[in-house]
């Protein structure tokens, strides 16, 4: 059938007797032409409908349709409906009837029963478990944990809010939704049965928790395989479950880095590589007192190297009587590469590199740290770079953490090409760190006064010195961490993060910059704010159509949450059919003596078009795009915008923007998610902080959405604005890479916080007409930015998964080994 309603579930109204729901989708996304009958026992019966658009994360594809929405049938049972024997869903379109479901009266007898109640996820950890799910709370409804002999077990409960389950009973509060996480730390029972109670309904489930884990665990395994292979091929599989039948089992990062670490025959092969350069490399590394393992698997992981051109620099600063003295006699040695100061007293982190640095005669510089390992072709790629880029003064690597027992790997850090704002909101080269020995002598010598973030200052002056910076993302450095090391976790040692946010600062007044420097909630990072002593005019642009209701919405909070007074608030409106929405208009002008209405006479829906008009009746230096559908609920979010956007490097800013049930919308735009662009973090929770805290602090991208963006005018009339090409889809994007292309910076800044009711004025790409478009404007921005596209996003790590916008692992990231 052509227009086919697909029935996903069915059960009764949790508060209504005798009241049966069943939920569904059209393939047109709406009934348009097709009837539905319900019928009990041949007795056609009374039902209403309700619709209600997805989340854009619940949307699927029904025999190749695009469904957007969800439709709730809600039927009227008669008092004696026991007493029948089935229930039929019948359809009829255009004049043919189909029969879709039958239910037994016998189903609908157990599903009257069901309490409502969901146990999502069982998680066991070393010393207990913990269980995540909600369940429908009347007055005196309750949930009891107990043990295989019927004990209780006392539980912490957290408390968690579902807002996802509130969307698939709207017939619900809030707050008769409970959503919870509950903990146990005292082993881990044989069974565990959780108990849902309430005065007339009762629900339990049982958990056999040490077979269920077992047996989930091989479930998971097998379930892994078949994504591989729906995902990957059957080659990336069948790696996967050779690997589980042959026990190498470890984390899914272990699986990927053995996938792409360098085998024996490239790393022979690399050996016997002649270089058109081959640079003599300096590796510094500060000792002090560094437990024997560590010490030994560092100088080993050294001589290990495929690339033989190098030294390594030790200065020992443990002081007299040097427990490591007679490892570094064997070890200087094996190999007359390796050399040693002796230093008679103990010294700080910064003398000590400075003295191995006083040692170094390569050409370029390598720092490492005592107890950390090099991957062995490390060297070799930092010198093939070297060879492709010759003009390069400083390299920086992906890296990732090694366990103190040297057993794990873990945390893998796959990072930004150079990213300015990134920089002074962490220090996220850290490791490995190769410099030109002249840009070292520029930049000068590491600084004691700020020890604990001493190689932080330290890049900070070599980036004030050069701009020909690489970025090679593969793992090349393994750092080891351990619980209150500086690996594990810098809140750990807060003079460390104390540190950090002087070398930031000390930064901004040698580049003449007047910023405030504060540490943010996530150790080692830091929140630049720039006063706004200048007043420039803003031009507010808003499209809107009919939605009025929103668009005050969005006025007022624009009032509401702003102290930047020179504004004007131009509502560009886009052909509306209702009457009261030019008397909303009216009124709007009278209460708003800022905003403007401006009439845009074209036909259909074009963005891009539509914020011309706009522009070409505004009087700001700075363009503020903003959609109808749209709240501020940050304070100063305009100020907080130009603040940045006022920088001579910046083109545009952009805003991090919640769904209205407080999950992420956007967090910036990753050029090739999804096969074109997409957004980064779409759907995860507002408060979560994303990779490496991506989500939550500043940093540059290649874009960023319009639904809130500022645009200085001057640099929007450079590139040519947005293309009336892209009618609805990627205007922004594209714009922002014509940005980009000319030199500027596009910079997220998630202190500027919206909400985005998504979509209202235009809808989805739920039409055949729609999709259409889509497609065409899909192809045309393949085609523009193919490079791009090819090469790969350069603030986002081609190790990363463009199938997803979580950040996860690429399993077939093509980064080969040299």
């Amino acid at each position: 059938m052509e227009n086919a309603f697909y029935i996903a579930t069915c059960r009764f109204h949790v508060k209504e007797k005798d009241r049966l729901l069943i939920t569904g989708y059209f393939l047109d996304n709406r009934p348009d032409g097709n009837r539905i009958e319900i019928r009990l026992d041949g007795k056609k019966l009374f039902y209403t409908t309700d619709g209600i658009r997805l989340h854009p994360l619940k949307f699927r594809k029904i025999r190749k349709r695009l469904i957007t929405k969800q439709f709730f049938l809600w039927i009227h049972l008669p008092k004696d409906w026991r007493e029948a024997s089935r229930l039929e869903v019948l359809q009829s379109y255009r004049g043919k009837e189909e029969l879709m479901k039958t239910f037994a009266v016998s189903e609908l007898k157990n599903l009257e029963k069901w309490l409502a109640n969901s146990i999502d996820k069982v998680n066991t950890e070393e010393k207990g478990f913990s269980v995540e799910g909600w369940y429908y709370r009347r007055k005196n409804a309750s949930i009891r944990f107990l043990d295989e002999n019927q004990n209780e077990l006392e539980m912490k409960e957290e408390k968690i809010r579902r807002l996802d389950v509130l969307r698939e009973y709207p017939e619900c509060k809030k707050e008769e939704i409970a959503g919870f996480k509950a903990f146990y730390e005292e082993g881990i029972p044989r069974k565990l049965e959780v108990c849902f109670e309430e005065e007339e309904k009762n629900a339990e489930e049982i958990m056999n928790l040490k077979r269920k884990l077992r047996r989930q665990k091989m479930l998971d395994d097998f379930r892994k395989v078949r994504i591989y292979y729906r995902q990957f091929g059957i080659r990336a599989a069948f790696i996967r479950a050779g690997d589980k039948l042959s026990g190498k089992n470890g984390t899914e990062y272990e699986e990927w880095l053995r996938r792409h670490e360098p085998s024996r025959i490239r790393l022979y092969r690399q050996k016997r590589k002649q270089f058109t350069r081959m640079p003599k490399i300096s590796i510094v590394v500060p000792l002090y007192r560094t437990p024997e393992r560590y010490l030994r698997e560092m100088l080993d992981s050294v001589r290990g190297q495929s690339y033989q051109n190098w030294e390594l620099c030790l200065s020992d600063g443990s002081g007299e009587d040097s427990s490591i003295a007679g490892i570094l006699e064997e070890y200087t040695k094996k190999d007359s590469r390796i050399r040693v100061k002796d230093n008679k007293k103990q010294l700080h982190i910064s003398d000590n590199t400075n003295v191995a640095l006083d040692m170094a005669t390569g050409d370029y510089i390598a720092f490492m740290d005592h107890d950390d390992l090099l991957t062995p072709d490390a060297l070799y790629e930092c010198v093939a770079e070297l060879n492709e880029y010759p003009d390069t003064e400083l390299i920086y690597t992906d890296e990732d953490k090694i366990t103190m027992d040297g057993e794990e790997y873990f945390f893998p850090h796959f990072k930004s090409d150079f990213n300015p704002d990134m920089l002074c909101t962490t220090n996220y080269f850290c490791h490995l760190v190769v410099v030109k020995k002249e840009l070292y002598q520029a930049a000068g010598k590491l600084n004691g006064e700020y020890d604990g973030a001493q190689d932080y200052d330290f890049v900070l002056r070599c980036v004030e010195k050069t701009d020909k910076i690489r970025h090679i993302p593969k793992i090349l450095y393994h750092w080891r961490a351990c619980e209150g090391s500086t690996a594990g976790s810098a809140d750990n040692k807060s003079y460390i993060v104390d540190a950090g946010a002087k070398a930031v600062r000390a930064h901004y007044r040698r580049m003449g910059i007047e910023a405030e420097v504060i540490p943010t909630k996530y150790p080692g990072m830091y929140r630049t704010k720039y006063p706004v002593k200048q007043t420039p005019k803003i031009s507010v642009i808003i499209p809107n159509k009919d939605h009025t209701d929103d668009l005050i919405k969005c006025l007022r909070s624009i009032r509401g949450k702003n102290t930047y007074e020179n504004i004007e608030i131009l509502v560009i409106e886009n052909n509306s059919q209702k009457k009261k929405t030019f008397k909303d208009y009216r009124r709007i002008m009278h209460e708003y003596p800022k905003v403007k209405a401006l009439y845009w006479k074209g036909e259909g829906f074009n963005y891009p078009e539509i914020n011309q008009y706009g522009i070409d009746h505004a009087t700001g230096e700075y363009l503020l795009f903003l959609n109808n559908d749209t709240e501020m609920i940050g304070n100063d979010c305009i100020k907080e915008m130009l603040s940045y956007c006022m920088r001579e490097d910046v083109g545009a800013v952009g805003a991090r923007m919640y769904y209205e049930d407080g999950t992420l919308q956007h967090g910036g735009v990753i050029i090739g998610l999804g096969g074109v662009a997409g957004h980064a973090f779409l759907g995860m929770d507002g408060d979560s902080p994303g990779y490496f805290a991506r989500a939550q602090v500043i940093h540059d991208l290649s874009a960023v959405t319009a639904a809130c963006m500022m645009i200085k005018k001057q640099v929007y009339e450079e590139v040519g604005g947005f293309d009336p090409k892209f009618a609805v889809a990627f205007n922004d994007v594209d714009l922002c890479l014509k940005i980009r292309k000319a030199g500027y910076l596009i910079v997220y800044d998630p202190y500027a916080e919206l909400i985005h009711y998504e979509s209202k004025s235009r809808g989805y790409e739920d039409t055949e007409e729609k999709i259409e478009r889509f497609n065409r404007e899909i192809k045309l921005f393949q085609t523009r930015w193919k490079k791009i596209l090819e090469n790969g996003d350069p603030y986002y790590s081609p190790n990363l998964t463009l199938d997803h916008n979580d950040f996860g692992l690429n399993h077939l990231a093509k980064v080969e080994r040299r």
